[in-house]
């Protein structure tokens, strides 16, 4: 995780009259207003911890390739293309375990 202080330093370098945490609300604005991505899935791509501690104990997934793909459709928002048309490169599948082992 990248923290704010060297993106508002790069902003001051570049001369761009924005901050990091404009760039944050901007993201989830636009998930919220332009695509139907669940708002757990938003929040998670912005490194948001859920408070709801007992809600949070049961979510085990990182919705990996659901971020991946919210990515990939804000990158072409940002580029000017229309959501379906963001590429979206394939990742090789990864072999699935056969059966789930508890960690205690």
């Amino acid at each position: 995780m990248l923290s704010d202080t060297p993106l508002s330093a790069l902003c001051r370098r570049m001369e761009v009259e924005a901050v990091p945490h404009g760039f944050r609300s901007t993201f989830c604005d636009w998930a919220a207003e332009t695509t139907n991505y669940p708002r757990e899935v938003a929040e998670q791509a912005l490194a948001h911890v859920n408070p709801n501690k007992v809600e949070a104990a049961y979510r085990r997934s990182d919705l990996f390739e659901r971020r991946r793909a919210m990515i990939q459709d804000r990158a072409g928002f940002c580029w000017g293309a229309a959501v379906d048309e963001a590429p979206r490169p394939r990742r090789k599948s990864v072999p699935k375990a056969d059966k789930v082992v508890a960690i205690r």
